[in-house]
């Protein structure tokens, strides 16, 4: 019996030259800025995994603030990531593009130092989101770190009347024009706890609909559940 076909992930590709005008249509540089937000930072770091960093803005500017940092860039748009090639410019020869579905990709590089995933844990499911954090702890030194921009729903009135219906109608427009098949945030911060991260730094943008988070390796939370002996 055959095996059963990995489903595609949704197509951004039709979206890589005109993805940053849309953004800043619908948000204006907040989107930017979160994605920066803690990029001073991480200064000192080497190696860089990048996932799903869409056109590549985040990525150009980390090149420009850390002249040392060697990144491993991973899309599944091959469209995104000649975007990302471009913006990268003289800085390109420090970025190892790969075109893959992350969800199915496995590093083959030397362990990291940092993780990156901006806007693009909100493509994936819980289990998904789990999947891939349990991925990159097996991936990065002990005391790498992650850092997170994403959509976030706060309590209270905000959340209910403003930040939930505008997220829902996100989702459906990206099913639109990608086939994104993802209704619901996934629940990132359970899954990264239990792959041994803890958060570190947050910021919060326009009332908590956006958050800029860092995450670090937590030793102590491994060594209690008996994954480092």
């Amino acid at each position: 019996m055959s095996a059963t076909p990995n489903p595609a992930p949704p197509d951004f590709s039709p979206l890589a030259p005109f993805y940053r005008w849309m953004e800043m249509a619908s948000f204006g540089p907040v989107l930017q800025r979160s994605r920066c937000a803690f990029i001073d930072d991480l200064s000192d770091r080497r190696r860089a995994l990048i996932l799903g960093d869409g056109d590549g803005r985040f990525t150009a500017r980390f090149l420009r603030a850390n002249s040392q940092i060697q990144i491993d860039a991973v899309d599944a748009s091959a469209a995104m990531l000649d975007e990302l090639r471009r913006r990268a410019g003289l800085d390109a020869p420090r970025v190892h593009t790969t075109c893959a579905d992350t969800r199915y990709w496995q590093p083959a590089s030397p362990l990291y130092v940092l993780v990156v995933t901006h806007f693009f844990l909100d493509c994936l499911t819980t289990a998904e989101v789990q999947s891939l954090a349990n991925k990159m702890r097996a991936a990065v030194v002990p005391n790498a770190q992650w850092l997170i921009s994403e959509f976030a729903v706060p309590a209270g009135w905000h959340g209910r009347f403003i930040a939930r219906p505008l997220i829902r109608t996100l989702y459906w427009a990206f099913d639109l024009l990608t086939g994104l098949k993802v209704r619901t945030l996934p629940d990132y911060h359970a899954a990264l706890r239990w792959a041994g991260f803890e958060l570190v730094q947050e910021r919060r943008w326009l009332g908590g609909l956006l958050a800029s988070e860092l995450w670090q390796v937590n030793l102590c939370a491994l060594t209690a559940r008996g994954d480092i002996l």
